[in-house]
This record gives C-alpha cells, sequence and structure tokens, in this order.
C-alpha cells in the first residue's frame, strides 16, 4: 500500500516534468529554417585554368516571338489551338499559367497592363496566416475562418521554399497595455505556433517592457507592461508575381502583358472557344494596333477588381459579383520601425487591424478598408493617410513627431471581394475564394489573398481539367532553370499539380551568402549585391554583368538611378531583356520598387531610367515623350504631390524643381522652408540691435 502511495506522488511531478520538458522541447528544438539551406546549384568559381565561367540561363521566348505563337492558334491546325489561356496576370492569373503548364497543358496567358499591375502589387507585403482571422474563428466559433488560417499557414511555407530570396520570415511585434491582456494573447498566439506546426518556424515569446524597448526602441513606454512576438512571412509581391509568370514561360507558357482582350468568341454550340486580342504597345509608338483572334479550348478569369468586365463579355446581363474595397498603405523612412522587426495593432479606434513594418530599407504602414469604385490608378485619399498617421503615432513614443511631410509614398490597392453568384444570398461575401463557371464555359476564379494564390490556382486548374476533360500528361524534358543539368528539381512533373515543390526563376542558385560572391567577382557595392540577390536570386549574376563600369576604383560596377536605393542601371536592361518591360512604369514601379518606396525619388530617376529603355527598345523622341507623361501622371496615384506633376523633364535633369511657392511645402519638412520677407525683417532687426548694444 505504501508503495502505491509513493507511486501516486511521484506521479503527479512526473506528468509536469514532462509537459514542461516537452513544451521547452517545442520551443527550443533545431529547426529547419525554409529559406536558410544552402543553395541547390554553388555558385560559379575560377576553375583551374584561370577562367571564371557565369552561370548560363535558359532564355525566355521575346515578346515578338510570343506574340507570334498566339497568333498561330487561329492557323486553323487544332495542335496549335490552346489548351487554356488566361486573362490576367496578377498573382492568381500568373500562378494559374505555372499550375497548368507544369502539367504539360499547353498556356497563354495575357495581360492588359503589366504584371502585378494591379491589386498584387499593392499589398501589405505579407505572407501571413492572420492571427485576427484565426481571432475571430475561436470566438464566433467559425469553421472556415480557422480553415482559412490552415491554408494560409501550408501555403506561407511553400513560399519560402519555392522563392527564398523573395521572401522571409519577420517577426511581428504585439504590445500590450494591461497585464489581462498577457494571458489572452500568450494563448492565441501559441495556438497559432502549434496551428503552424511543421510549418511554423520560431515560437512566439514574450518580452518584458525593458526586452520591448530594446527591441522597438520607438515604441511608447507609457502604459507599456510587455510585448508579443510571433513569426510570419514577408515577400517582395510585384517581384514574386513576374518571377511566377517569367517561371511560365521558361516552361513553355505563352506569357504576353500589354496584350488587351477586347472581345471573347464562341462557337456554334454557344460555348466559348478563343478570344480577340489586341497589343496595346504599338500605339505608344503612334502606330495602330490590329486586333486579332487566337483560339483556346478553356478560357479562365483571374482579373481581379476588373472581373466583371470580362463577364460581361460572356454575358452581358449577368449581375456583378466584385464588391471592391479599397486598403490605403503609407512609406516612411526607415528610422521609423527596426530594420528587422515589425508591429500589429490588432484593434486600432474603428476596430480595424494595422501593421507597421520594415520593407526595402523603409517603414510600411497600413491598411485602411474601404468601399471603392473600379479604376486603374484609384488615388490614396487624404483621410487615409491622415487615419494612418494617427493610429501608428499612438503607439510611437510621444517625442517622434509623425509628420505628414515623412510620407515618402503613398497608395490604394483595390482589393477584389466577390459574392457567388450561384449562392441563395448573392449579397454576401465570399470568405475565401471563388471558382464559378459560367454557362458558356468562361472560368471565373476571384477573390482569395496573395498568400493562397497558389492553392487558389490548383483548385482552378483542376476545376478547368475536370469540366474541359483537357489532356494534362507528364514533361519528360523540363528546363533547366537552376542553369545546369547537373541538379534535379524536386518537383516531378508527372501531370499533378507540383507548384508546390517547383521553384521559381532565380532560386535554385541562391544563398544568404551569395552577395559576397557578387561583390568579389563584380566589385559591386554592398548594398547593391544584397538588394540584387535578394530581389533576382542566382539571376543577379546576369544582373550584374548587365552592370556600367564605373570609372572609380569601387565600385567597379553598378550605377544607382537613385541615390539613396540600390537600384542600379543593369536592372532597366535586365527587366526589358529578360522579364518582357516595355514601360517606364514597369521597371519602376513592378521590376524596380522605386516607385513604391519614394515617388519623389522615382521621379528624380525617371530620366535615366528612359534613356536605357529607350537605347534597348529603340525609342525615338516622341515615345520618349509619351513615357516621360504617363510615368508623371502614374506618380500621382503614388503619392507625388501635386505641384510636381507638372514637372518637365528639364527641369528634374537641372536640379531645378521648385518647391517654395508649392502649397504642399510645409508637409516636407525635410527641406528647408526659405524665410519669407517679413521673416527676415525681424531677423534684420533683430541683429541689428544687438550690435547697437554691442
Amino acid at each position: 500500500m505504501s508503495r502505491l502511495l509513493r507511486a501516486k506522488k511521484l506521479v503527479a511531478p512526473a506528468l509536469v516534468a514532462g509537459v514542461a520538458g516537452g513544451s521547452l522541447y517545442y520551443m527550443y528544438k533545431p529547426r529547419n529554417i525554409p529559406g536558410y539551406e544552402g543553395p541547390v546549384v554553388p555558385p560559379p568559381i575560377f576553375g583551374a585554368d584561370g577562367t571564371f565561367k557565369l552561370p548560363r540561363f535558359p532564355q525566355v521566348k521575346s515578346r515578338d516571338q510570343q506574340i507570334a505563337d498566339l497568333k498561330r492558334s487561329n492557323s486553323g491546325n487544332k495542335e496549335d489551338e490552346y489548351d487554356v489561356l488566361v486573362i490576367g496576370a496578377g498573382a492568381t492569373g500568373a500562378g494559374v499559367a505555372l499550375d497548368a503548364a507544369t502539367r504539360g497543358l499547353k498556356v497563354a496567358v495575357v495581360e492588359r497592363d503589366d504584371f502585378s499591375s494591379g491589386t498584387s502589387s499593392k499589398s501589405t507585403k505579407l505572407v501571413h496566416g492572420g492571427v485576427r482571422y484565426l481571432e475571430k474563428a475561436v470566438w464566433n466559433l467559425d469553421y472556415s475562418q480557422y480553415e482559412l488560417v490552415r491554408e494560409a499557414l501550408k501555403e506561407r511555407k511553400y513560399f519560402l521554399k519555392t522563392a527564398p530570396h523573395l521572401s522571409s520570415w519577420l517577426p511581428i511585434m504585439l504590445p500590450l497595455d494591461k497585464w489581462w491582456k498577457v494571458p489572452y494573447y500568450w494563448a492565441g498566439t501559441k495556438f497559432y505556433d502549434f496551428l503552424a506546426g511543421s510549418e511554423g518556424i520560431e515560437s512566439s515569446y514574450f518580452l518584458t517592457k525593458s526586452k520591448a524597448i530594446d527591441a522597438f526602441p520607438m515604441l511608447k513606454q507609457t502604459d507599456l507592461v510587455g510585448a508579443l512576438v510571433y513569426y510570419d512571412g514577408a515577400h517582395n509581391d510585384s517581384r514574386m508575381n513576374v518571377s511566377i509568370g517569367m517561371t511560365a514561360a521558361l516552361y513553355g507558357a505563352t506569357v504576353v502583358n500589354h496584350m488587351e482582350v477586347t472581345g471573347l468568341q464562341k462557337g456554334e454550340n454557344g460555348k466559348l472557344c478563343g478570344a480577340t486580342l489586341k497589343d496595346v504597345i504599338p500605339e505608344r509608338d503612334g502606330n495602330p494596333a490590329t486586333p486579332f483572334n487566337i483560339k483556346a479550348k478553356c478560357i479562365i478569369n483571374c482579373t481581379g477588381p476588373f472581373t466583371d468586365s470580362i463577364r460581361k463579355m460572356d454575358d452581358q446581363d449577368c449581375k456583378e459579383i466584385v464588391a471592391p474595397a479599397s486598403g490605403v498603405h503609407v512609406i516612411l523612412p526607415g528610422y521609423y520601425s527596426p530594420g528587422k522587426m515589425g508591429l500589429i495593432d490588432p484593434s486600432t479606434s474603428d476596430g480595424r487591424v494595422i501593421f507597421f513594418l520594415p520593407w526595402q530599407g523603409n517603414t510600411i504602414a497600413g491598411t485602411t478598408d474601404e468601399p471603392a469604385t473600379v479604376t486603374k490608378n484609384p488615388l490614396p485619399d487624404e483621410k487615409s493617410i491622415q487615419w494612418i498617421l494617427n493610429e501608428i503615432s499612438h503607439y510611437l513614443s510621444p517625442d517622434i513627431n509623425v509628420r505628414r511631410g515623412d510620407v515618402l509614398a503613398a497608395w490604394s490597392g483595390l482589393r477584389p471581394l466577390v459574392r457567388d453568384p450561384k449562392a441563395k444570398n448573392t449579397e454576401s461575401l465570399v470568405r475565401n475564394h471563388l471558382i464559378d463557371i459560367s454557362p458558356s464555359g468562361l472560368i471565373t476564379c476571384a477573390g482569395g489573398k496573395w498568400t493562397t494564390y497558389r492553392q487558389m490556382a490548383e483548385e482552378c486548374v483542376d476545376a478547368a481539367v475536370k469540366e474541359f476533360n483537357l489532356p494534362v500528361k507528364p514533361i519528360a524534358h523540363p528546363p533547366l532553370i537552376s542553369g545546369t543539368e547537373h541538379v534535379e528539381d524536386e518537383a516531378v512533373l508527372d501531370g499533378s499539380c507540383q507548384t508546390h515543390r517547383v521553384r521559381l526563376i532565380g532560386a535554385h542558385g541562391f544563398s544568404r551568402t551569395l552577395f559576397i560572391h557578387l561583390i568579389q567577382h563584380f566589385g559591386v557595392e554592398t548594398e547593391v549585391a544584397k538588394h540584387l540577390t535578394e530581389s533576382y536570386g542566382d539571376r543577379a549574376w546576369t544582373v550584374a554583368s548587365l552592370c556600367k563600369a564605373t570609372d572609380k576604383r569601387f565600385p567597379a560596377k553598378g550605377e544607382r538611378i537613385a541615390q539613396l536605393y540600390p537600384f542600379v542601371d543593369g536592372e532597366i536592361r535586365y527587366a526589358v531583356r529578360h522579364e518582357y518591360a516595355q514601360t517606364a512604369v514597369d521597371v519602376l514601379a513592378r521590376r524596380t520598387r522605386l516607385a513604391f518606396l519614394n515617388a519623389q525619388a522615382a521621379l528624380e530617376a525617371l530620366p535615366k531610367v528612359i534613356d536605357i529603355m529607350a537605347d534597348e527598345l529603340k525609342w525615338d523622341a516622341t515615345r520618349k515623350e509619351v513615357e516621360w507623361k504617363e510615368t508623371v501622371a502614374f506618380l500621382e496615384s503614388m503619392g507625388l504631390p501635386q505641384p510636381m506633376l507638372t514637372t518637365t523633364r528639364q527641369q528634374v535633369e537641372k536640379g531645378k524643381l521648385d518647391w517654395s511657392n508649392s502649397l504642399e511645402w510645409k508637409m516636407y519638412s525635410r527641406h528647408d522652408k526659405p524665410l519669407d520677407e517679413r521673416e527676415r525683417k525681424e531677423q534684420a532687426e533683430i541683429a541689428e540691435k544687438a550690435g547697437t548694444h554691442r
């Protein structure tokens, strides 16, 4: 009996020790963090004969060749006909094209503007499950919200696996002002960790007040009791989008930007069988654009906020399903946040969530959520900008003056919330995404978010294959995207969906130390080398090789297009030759991110961008003037102040941008305001009196 009592006494301590030990092991166990592995393809080295061979990567077809392939589909030969035509090359459209191409289908994707020209370039730059969605799922016992979070957490890992150069983990701080919030949010972040499971990395953790201030010095100390830190993903959204499209092109998809769909074609049976397209680039050169027809078995509509315009081409009487919401973001200087940690306010003054994150050396803050109308380049409204600045000021130290003049750029993105046209209540919005097939066969894929683009694409292609009995097949000889035949990709292209394994262009040779090899070989600046490897992966070798040699000892290569940012001339040439950039906006906004980081810096870099593109694309003076006017007009949607919209190229080149008489002068306090006449007189009188007293 005494042995039994002794054993019972030992059970409880052993159980506690086991639980504590298990928890500690879970929190501190060694993890293989996705995106931090060594390169699949090692960097090039000097050979025994002293030669250094740069990687030889496969080339995509030229834009003219891609257009010729589109026209060939209408030749009458069934083999030239496309299995799938995707309209829209944002995240979803490019994702659908890559998925279908890697299943062995003959695919074309066309975009009226440029890759990521709409919503896909105007996100919060996060790859996340959504801690707020999880909170709603728990409190409302909402299983669909719970599934949404689980799905997003699974997809989050694929970002780092397939594009480690473009995505990374980011610790995000949640400041706490009441002690009772500590256990509440601690339980929430731990549940978030638990749901992530093997998809997660470091565990969330609690910081005392002193540790929180040490990690985030700009934080307001009043009422602060501590902070919780959890991990989510961050990425370079438009460069990710461009990379998805270019990878699809390497796998055989016909990928064409600035190609507008002007109509849909139907056969005698009333089913869709093709589309009418128009290349919009000749019109920029003053030449007429001749529409042409293409043939495809299946047409997929992935046009985001513009979804209904394509649906109405199919059925003029269809009911609109998109309920667009505007999300405004602002960019502030980098000193507003630590370089490696973000901040979240889960409950702002009106109940919305706001993020405050480091991005590309600056700080991004947002977002708002207001009903909007669909326009091509929506303008950020002043009310939303002021609301964001006001909200973040509540979390920052009182001695930090959050000034309107510190806003370097601001933009508005349209989130395409959708209604299900086949639901009983057609007014209610779909929680996640929608895949709808019209009577004529138009497949519409809409809604969702950046994090789940890959799964949306997978489900969309699954629906297309089933509906149209498309001939998926293995790819016997896939392209050597890595640049070498000695390395095989993990993806087994057997006709099934493999996009969770297909590495994007630039991923194979990327490592966190690749930038050192770039510096040692090309003599580029450290900041530039890091930027190139984190934007292009192993293709940074090609970009650096396209940089102009300097006449300096160091850097030996790479001429910056903006003094304060690491974007260089080689990127413009690479964008034109390898990424289908056709306009100055393509380069400033989507290939580099200068327009999103600093609207005025983008304006000042514009002459250099136009000149390099003109040299590459053989533009004449008229086309260069068109590019100037249209790019300046676009920069208004990036927050460029009104007085700057009439700036001429000559003013920029001569450095004669006159701010002194502009209404917005006070907004830009980083400039020294000149004294007005009255102030001059006052200071002169003070000086004169001081002189007489001597």
